[in-house]
């Protein structure tokens, strides 16, 4: 494991992972018949986008958990750092 214990291999699918849940959520609960785009665009200056944005961020830290504990400390440097932006796009947005 020690192999793979690398901060990139955090990174990117850390900034990936959110916005692909975002968007399996926003698909399955979001009620209307619009596109993903209609509907951030509906959503984005609201209250709500921002919370969105922080549920997305959830599954990172669900995964930063899993990494820390397991020893892999860069791998899960990686997911926390992909986390800020979401975390920090939905202070804004609040």
């Amino acid at each position: 494991m020690e192999k793979y214990n690398k901060f990139w291999l955090g990174l990117v699918p850390g900034l990936i992972i959110p916005a692909l849940f975002m968007w399996a959520y926003l698909a399955k609960f979001f009620p209307g018949d619009g596109s993903i785009i209609d509907i951030v665009r509906y959503l984005f200056p609201s209250e709500l986008m921002g919370k969105i944005f922080l549920l997305a961020s959830m599954p990172n830290l669900a995964i930063v958990f899993v990494f820390y504990k397991n020893d892999s400390f860069k791998i899960a440097a990686g997911f926390m750092t992909a986390a800020m932006p979401y975390f920090i796009t939905s202070i804004f947005l609040l």
